[in-house]
């Protein structure tokens, strides 16, 4: 995947308020994204798959929001 640089203008203060909050922020995210996929590995070797009935219920609750 290549990578690209953007750049925008924005006030000081706001920089500063972004600054201070992205890194805690993409921190709680990868470290959810983790959990989650630390929890799915363990279901999995649990063999704790979802039954043919939650998987269609899932998926008609789904596609019913539109």
């Amino acid at each position: 995947m290549s990578k690209e640089n953007i750049m925008f203008l924005i006030d000081s203060d706001k920089k500063a308020a972004l600054d201070a909050i992205a890194p805690t922020y993409l921190m709680n995210i990868y470290q959810w994204q983790i959990e989650e996929i630390q929890k799915g590995i363990a279901e999995a070797n649990a063999r704790d798959f979802a039954s043919d009935e939650e998987v269609k219920a899932t998926f008609a609750r789904l596609t019913n929001l539109y």
